[in-house]
């Protein structure tokens, strides 16, 4: 295949890539630079970018035209023509004239953060709604660059193809074809919500409670997942690994069954374009009994990601939960150095019943998070009292399974049950029975 050309009509190798990190000043809450780096990395990475050249770029502020100072701009465009490199992409949010300067300075084509997120997005979402949503977010975002790559990017991936395109000479029918296909897209995406409330209602009944594990893209939450339901979800040391939420059947040390949900990583500078998208794979958390947020406490941005974390959790309706204090898995203690161990430690006693120490790998600490839902489960629980026809059997043995049978009197019709719950499980009675078949509670 021969290699195609960018809009400035150079020749293009999009299979070499340089990632840059503009670097802002030093701030209390800023990020390690290096880190930052790595992570956009390995967001490159998590769609098969062959990445050649990898640089910080120190911002002492931004610039209009290029974002990054003429200097750097000419340093760097050197680099590209000695490597080859015929895609760049920058750590940052480039406005499209940016991206464009950019372009034209590097004979390469150019994506930001934004872009590379939205390919991801693109190339992992597989149910209905996060797909329409994914796809609504790209074309929003490309309407106001048209700037595109390379067709074989997307056969390649086998994505939405959010890089890819035809090229300069197709750009104004691009311009009709998605103004009318985000038409189409809004259409779609109001029948698929119309349903949404009946997926909820029907969620609600499911028998057991919900634990969903959160955090940090590459926090470790699939392994952990899969350590605890011995399932075998895909875990990798790769960013944005499962986009999907994954759900399975967690006997707890008590007996009483859980339902863990694994989801899509959270990550810093989510572009707003895609918050609906990510939202829509994440009901399993606004349904959610329990929250654990998994953090990968030997990274060295692990303040910060938490920090991330608990911002879009507040904008997805669930702040009472942060508020309250989530349950924290504080995950791969088998690579703390022993004075970094015992500092996590400690702050696990002080957080009373909130924090476990634990290594997913190596399966330390596992028993306490058990012990832990265990705990939080039956702190809340309350009394009904119930008189059920000794015809509901299923509700009956349900109960059983899933509450405490203080007391019970049959009588020719119907029986008389005193019954402890948690407040899930409350929830859930008073959804799978008629309302007159409870006396108090």
């Amino acid at each position: 295949m021969n290699s195609p050309q960018d809009e400035t009509g150079a020749a293009a190798d999009p299979s070499r890539v340089m990632v840059v990190h503009p670097a802002p000043r030093a701030t209390s809450a800023a990020r390690h630079p290096e880190s930052r780096l790595s992570e956009a990395v390995g967001l490159a990475e998590a769609i098969a970018l062959k990445i050649v050249a990898a640089e910080i770029v120190p911002l002492a502020r931004p610039r209009p035209a290029t974002l990054i100072g003429q200097g750097a701009v000419e340093r760097l465009g050197v680099l590209i023509r000695e490597h080859g490199i015929g895609l760049v992409v920058v750590d940052s949010h480039l406005s499209p004239v940016q991206q464009r300067n950019l372009e034209k300075a590097w004979k390469a084509k150019v994506i930001d953060r934004t872009g590379l997120i939205l390919e991801i997005f693109g190339a992992r979402a597989r149910t209905r709604e996060g797909r329409l949503q994914v796809e609504l977010a790209s074309l929003s975002y490309q309407r106001s660059r048209l700037v595109r790559s390379w067709t074989h990017l997307e056969r390649q991936r086998g994505g939405f193809g959010f890089m890819g395109g035809p090229g300069e000479t197709q750009i104004e029918a691009d311009r009709r074809l998605i103004g009318d296909r985000i038409v189409k897209l809004k259409k779609e995406l109001e029948e698929v919500k119309r349903t949404r409330d009946l997926h909820r209602k029907a969620r609600r009944r499911v028998p057991y409670p919900i634990v969903a594990l959160v955090g940090y893209t590459n926090a470790g939450k699939s392994t952990l997942f899969n350590s605890l339901t011995r399932a075998e979800v895909l875990a990798k040391d790769q960013l944005f690994a499962t986009l999907d939420p994954t759900m399975r059947a967690l006997a707890l040390p008590s007996g009483r069954t859980v339902i863990l949900s694994d989801t899509v990583g959270f990550v810093s500078d989510l572009p707003h374009e895609l918050v609906a998208a990510f939202r829509a794979t994440l009901e399993e958390v606004l349904e959610a009994d329990i929250i654990v947020h998994v953090r990968d406490v030997a990274h060295p941005d692990s303040a910060a990601q938490k920090a991330d974390v608990e911002l879009v959790l507040r904008d997805l309706g669930v702040a009472e939960a942060v508020d309250r204090g989530l349950i924290e898995a504080h995950n791969k203690i088998d690579l703390l150095d022993p004075q970094r161990l015992l500092e996590v430690t400690n702050q696990a006693a002080r957080a009373q019943d909130k924090v476990v120490p634990l290594s997913a790998v190596s399966g330390q600490g596992l028993a306490d998070m058990l012990a832990l839902l265990d705990r939080c489960l039956a702190s809340e629980r309350q009394e009904m009292l119930l008189e059920l026809p000794l015809s509901d059997g299923a509700t009956l043995a349900w109960l059983y399974r899933n509450g405490d049978i203080l007391s019970r009197e049959d009588g020719e019709e119907t029986l008389t049950l005193r019954v402890r719950l948690d407040a899930a499980n409350a929830a859930r009675l008073r959804l799978m029975v008629d309302h007159k078949h409870i006396i108090a509670g």
